[in-house]
Formats: structure tokens, C-alpha cells, sequence
């Protein structure tokens, strides 16, 4: 089993002190032990082009929160936040362990129509982690219009790169409908947990939120989805029903080999 915990938030708009805090109270606030804590997209500053302000480098103080937070729950904490690197800046996931090991993914593709594209760098590769007897691909908002990059392809020795999908979000309620029947589709088509973790409430620009955040099992069964409202919602998933369906359904053995080149 694993132990999940998808926070929902509203975000103070540009304001990485005040978001901290707020989600600071509401990890410690948490009613249950968990192993893997989910944060939104962008979860300092809400989703903002303003990065020549914002952008911290690594090691500075969001990270060094992430570590602390990871470290004082036992649990692993991820979200995305912007990191300038090199002199580029990146809508950068940070993987954070307890043990302070961590890994990044750096979202690859980037919302052109709010000019993300000419603000921050595209990321160059996949991530996927190993934790508690789990193989999880943390990915990024817009990515999850694109299957091709999420394809659930053969990985050394396992049938499955991943066993559990994870997309951090700041997905406009204008366009609920398209995370929604997403989030479903990537779940069916790569015989994979999938959950999607959203903000809720207005950002800076005046576009509203409304949550949606999700839980989809390889079937395309939704296990849950809240909207609108904010919350920490702990939720189970399981490894004998994952691999029961798998070997039931091996839809894999029929899929497409190809190369992102």
C-alpha cells in the first residue's frame, strides 16, 4: 500500500513567505502518517511569468523548507517551484526524501499561452523515483496534454517504467473538463495509478481555480475528485490491485515501441 496525501490549496499570489507558512500548518496538521506528500504547481508564488523576481537557485530557502519538511513527516514532499539555474529559469519539480536525498524534473512542455515558453527553459528528461516499492513520474500542468511523454514504456528489466502518474497543477476552471477526461485517459492508456493534484481560488490575473483534484485507477475508475474547496486529502493506494489488473489485462504487450528523440 501507499499512503498518498494531495493538498488543495488557494495560493497567496507571489508571495513564497506567506505560502510556505500555510502549507507548513497544513502539513503538521495532517490527521494521519503518509508517505508521499503532493503539492500544486508552482506552490510558493501561484503560476506567475514574474521569474526575474521570484526564481530562487537551488539549496535556498524553499528547497531547505522542502528538506525540512520531508525530514520532520517521514514522508517524501513534491511540488514545483522556480529555480534559476545558469541563467535560465525552470518551473522546476523538486523530489524531496526524508533522508534529504532528492531529484528535480524540470517541465518539458510549457504553456505558451501565458507565455511560459518565453520565460522558462524547457526540461530534457523524465523522472522516475522508487519509493516504498513504488515506481512514481511526478510531472508538471500542461504535460498532461501530450501522451507521448508520459508513455508508460518498458524500463530495463520492468514491463512498467512507473506504477504511479502524479501531475502538480495550476489548471484554470475555464478548462476543467480537458483535466478531468485526462487525467482518466493517461490513467487507461498506461495501466497506471494516476493523481492530479490542483489549486483552487483566483490567482493575480483573475483566472479562477476550481481543484479537481483526482485519484484514477488503471481502469479509469475515479477513486476521488474534489472540487473547489481546499483541503489535505489522505488516500490509500494498492499494489496487489494495481498488479491483479495488470495481469489480467496486459494491454501492454500489444502497445507501440518508438523513441523521443
Amino acid at each position: 500500500m501507499l499512503r498518498l496525501t494531495l493538498i488543495q490549496t488557494r495560493l497567496h499570489w507571489e508571495d513564497p513567505t506567506a505560502n510556505r507558512a500555510m502549507l507548513e500548518e497544513t502539513i503538521f496538521g495532517l490527521p494521519a502518517p503518509t508517505d508521499l506528500i503532493v503539492l500544486p504547481e508552482m506552490f510558493t508564488t501561484g503560476f506567475t511569468m514574474n521569474a526575474e523576481v521570484l526564481a530562487e537557485p537551488m539549496n535556498l530557502t524553499t528547497f531547505r523548507w522542502l528538506k525540512q519538511m520531508a525530514a520532520q513527516t517521514g514522508a517524501v514532499v513534491t511540488g514545483s517551484y522556480i529555480v534559476k539555474e545558469q541563467g535560465r529559469y525552470y518551473n522546476r519539480l523538486v523530489w524531496m526524501q526524508p533522508d534529504g536525498a532528492f531529484d528535480t524534473y524540470d517541465k518539458r512542455h510549457r504553456f505558451r499561452m501565458a507565455g511560459e515558453d518565453r520565460t522558462y527553459a524547457a526540461g530534457e528528461k523524465l523522472l522516475v523515483k522508487t519509493w516504498k516499492g513504488w515506481n512514481i513520474c511526478p510531472l508538471i500542468c500542461y504535460d498532461l496534454r501530450f501522451p507521448v511523454w508520459s508513455r508508460n514504456r518498458p524500463a530495463e528489466a520492468r514491463p512498467f517504467a512507473y506504477d504511479l502518474l502524479l501531475y502538480v497543477a495550476n489548471w484554470p476552471a475555464a478548462r476543467r473538463t480537458a483535466w478531468n477526461t485526462l487525467l482518466q485517459a493517461r490513467a487507461i492508456e498506461n495501466l497506471s495509478f494516476v493523481a492530479g493534484v490542483n489549486r483552487v481560488g483566483e490567482d493575480g490575473n483573475g483566472h479562477p481555480y476550481a481543484g479537481e483534484s483526482a485519484l484514477i485507477d488503471p481502469k479509469g475508475e475515479v477513486l476521488f475528485r474534489q472540487a473547489d474547496i481546499e483541503g489535505a486529502f489522505q488516500l490509500t493506494i494498492s499494489r496487489d490491485e494495481l498488479t491483479a489488473f495488470r495481469e489480467r489485462f496486459p494491454a501492454n504487450l500489444d502497445s507501440d515501441r518508438f523513441q523521443i528523440l
